[in-house]
């Protein structure tokens, strides 16, 4: 397997992490980390189906949760839950803090910063004397882009 720089380290940092809990670096779990890598948002399921195309080293959809729920504990994914029905696997490691735009329609998720709704929410907090130790800032609607949104086009037959 074809490792950048990049990949090495993410690597070494999730070996470092299964040597301190006396876990083994697999060949499913450093394919698992490599694919998540490579995307922003993803579903286990979503990951699952991906890994398989490849034929890579045969593994359960279990293995792909315990990875993935491991790849959270290390801080190089984030548990997201968008909707009631599905968590969504946020590859952080390299990221600021973000938040979300997500379409009703076609569950596309759109990352975004502001500094200005940053400072609003400190400035809030502040206000009414309260310490934040964390959130997240999470918009729902639809995508402007209605020809290409999955979901209106199976609604309207298309």
């Amino acid at each position: 397997m074809h490792k950048g720089s990049s990949l090495n380290k993410e690597v070494a940092l999730l070996k470092r992490y299964l040597t301190k809990n006396h876990l083994k670096l697999t060949q499913q779990r450093e394919a698992i980390l490599e694919a998540f890598l490579k995307v922003d948002h993803i579903t286990a399921e979503e990951l699952y189906r991906e890994i398989s195309k490849k034929k890579r080293p045969q593994m359960g959809l279990a293995t792909i949760y315990r990875t993935l729920n491991l790849l959270c504990e290390i801080g190089i994914g984030q548990q997201r839950h968008f909707d009631d029905n599905r968590t969504i696997y946020d590859n952080v490691l390299h990221k600021k803090h973000h938040d979300h735009l997500i379409c009703n329609k076609c569950e596309k998720i759109i990352e975004f910063e502001s500094p200005a709704i940053e400072r609003l929410q400190e400035e809030m907090a502040a206000r009414h004397g309260f310490t934040l130790s964390n959130h997240r800032l999470e918009l729902f609607g639809h995508c402007i882009d209605w020809k290409n949104c999955r979901d209106w086009q199976k609604s309207a037959g298309r």
